[in-house]
């Protein structure tokens, strides 16, 4: 198992995890339960230490794929800024999901709140994680770039 393939293994999780995580944070809004408010919060929690491996495997992961054919270092240059920038507000999410699970437990009168502080702020991440998702699959799959050429497919000649 090279650089890569540790890196699409792990890369995946924090942007997926935030996402589960502010479905089930709604669903405890929706349904004014705070175990599954706590239940999200730990996923929050867990999607920001799931960054970190992310984030440690990809100089591997440009080491094997940064002399291939067709490879792109201005790409490679700016997903690594957009995957650092979603990284860092990901353990600024983590550490206010973790506040939020102490006050939820501890039936903090302040905790809905930071349930909401949370939510709201996972939608920013979300945003750089599109971003970071989106510039780190431009690197090997051109049918993903904006300047992609359109192929009409053999036969549609309409």
């Amino acid at each position: 198992m090279n650089g890569a393939h540790l890196h699409l293994i792990f890369n995946h999780l924090p942007i997926v995890f935030p996402i589960v995580a502010l479905l089930v944070l709604i669903g405890g809004f929706l349904f004014k339960s705070a175990v599954i408010k706590r239940v999200a919060l730990a996923i929050f929690v867990a999607g920001s230490i799931a960054a970190l491996p992310a984030t440690l495997t990809g100089d591997g992961a440009e080491e094997v794929v940064e002399n291939y054919a067709g490879i792109s270092e201005a790409l490679m240059h700016e997903h690594e800024e957009i995957a650092e920038t979603f990284a860092l507000l990901s353990y600024v999410l983590g550490v206010f999901a973790i506040i939020g699970l102490w006050a939820n437990w501890k039936k903090k009168s302040f905790s809905n709140y930071l349930a909401v502080t949370v939510l709201i702020f996972s939608l920013v991440v979300l945003f750089f994680a599109q971003q970071a998702g989106t510039s780190g699959g431009e690197i090997r799959h051109e049918e993903i770039r904006a300047n992609a050429a359109t192929v009409i497919p053999e036969g549609d000649d309409d």
